[in-house]
């Protein structure tokens, strides 16, 4: 396990406060946007000054936020103190789970990652990855004493209202009710999400779509996934399958896909695919773009037609949901600096005539996101979001 400047073992512990709902948005606007005077929370929220001043008491004497700078108002001459996050104002437990690997972190309420750990799993039987979970919570729990909720995401289907994992295909489960499983082992409220929603939710809170009205996110690499907020809502769908979009048509005559789709974009876009396409000439991704990148000439088309089905995706998007702005992000980036050309050209013969132009934000990935986006999913399960 590795951290970042521990809390001391041993200090008072302290539990998630019971907050009404004006004070955990005012929470919420000092999360997203930074430190707010008081006034704007208050204009933000649409209560008054005198209630706000009441909301901002109570989550300072609960160790949430902590007065800070102090803002001279041009228009007033007045000064107006700053309201920020505090340090660490509790902890969050994060994990995501792979077909054979735990990785976990701890963050802060600001979502800064503290400490990770990872752990390869010897069984995928849900009660033997639950102990593993624990056991791994046990680790960080003699750090961190004031870890008040947590958050698992996965690859897979969960049901609308998250408890239940439907399908997750690389893990083998199917109706897991893991959010109440280790809500009840750990003793702290546990949430479960799809992994791509919980990088959306972090995107939007925490990342490049902070402050952002409607966002979309894509995510290219082991499989092709998609993200979607409207507000501070994200988009599940009415059976817990909104963004299902990897096997769009991309050429009826293409080839098949592993679920017998012809042609669609996860034949071409994915990492595997990418690989098949090469027929033996690399072993594995990463041998694909170095070949790419050396200009080998069946790489370089099989990056260029990734590049056809990612603009034809991101366009899509766009058409059907009209985003403020698009996330691209994932381990299968390569695409985009092999084949940028043909992405932005398919975006503009597959984008609708008349519509504005796409505000596309690539964001370089690290693993270890998909982690503290679960820890996300407990800071907003604990604000009731």
């Amino acid at each position: 396990m590795t951290t970042e400047s521990p809390q001391a073992a041993g200090s008072r512990s302290r539990a998630w406060p019971t907050l009404n709902h004006v004070e955990r948005g005012a929470l919420r606007e000092v999360l997203i946007h930074g430190p707010l005077p008081r006034a704007e929370i208050a204009r933000r929220l649409g209560v008054s000054r005198a209630s706000l001043t009441r909301v901002t008491r109570t989550l300072v004497e609960h160790g949430l936020i902590v007065e800070g700078a102090i803002e001279q108002r041009a228009w007033t001459g007045r000064p107006s103190e700053l309201f920020e996050i505090a340090p660490p104002g509790r902890h969050f437990f994060g994990v995501k789970l792979t077909g054979d690997t735990i990785f976990a972190a701890v963050t802060d309420l600001s979502a800064r990652e503290i400490a990770t750990a990872e752990e390869r799993l010897v069984s995928r039987e849900p009660s033997d990855v639950v102990a593993r979970i624990a056991a791994v919570f046990a680790g960080f729990a003699e750090v961190f004493d004031d870890i008040v909720a947590g958050g698992v995401c996965i690859a897979g289907d969960l049901t609308q209202d998250r408890k239940m994992i439907v399908d997750s295909p690389f893990l083998g489960w199917k109706d897991v009710p893991l959010a109440r499983i280790l809500t009840d082992e750990l003793g702290i409220p546990v949430a479960t999400e799809n992994d791509v929603r919980a990088l959306t939710a972090t995107e939007q809170w925490f990342g490049a779509g902070a402050g952002c009205s409607s966002l979309a996110l894509v995510t290219v690499g082991t499989g092709i996934g998609f993200g979607f907020s409207i507000g501070d809502r994200l988009v599940t769908g009415s059976h817990g399958r909104a963004g299902r979009l990897d096997h769009l048509k991309i050429d009826n005559a293409g080839p098949l896909c592993a679920d017998g789709h012809r042609g669609c974009a996860s034949v071409y876009l994915t990492n595997g695919s990418i690989v098949r396409a090469l027929h033996g000439l690399a072993a594995d991704y990463p041998a694909a773009v170095a070949l790419g990148r050396a200009g080998q000439p069946a790489a370089v088309r099989a990056f260029r037609d990734a590049g056809v089905a990612l603009g034809t995706l991101i366009a899509t998007v766009a058409n059907g949901f009209d985003p403020e702005k698009i996330i691209l992000t994932g381990d299968g980036l390569a695409v985009w600096e092999l084949a940028e050309s043909e992405i932005r050209t398919t975006i503009d013969e597959v984008l609708s005539t008349g519509s504005e132009p796409i505000v596309l934000d690539v964001q370089p990935f690290q693993f270890n996101e998909w982690a503290r986006a679960a820890a996300v999913v407990g800071i907003r399960t604990v604000l009731r979001f």
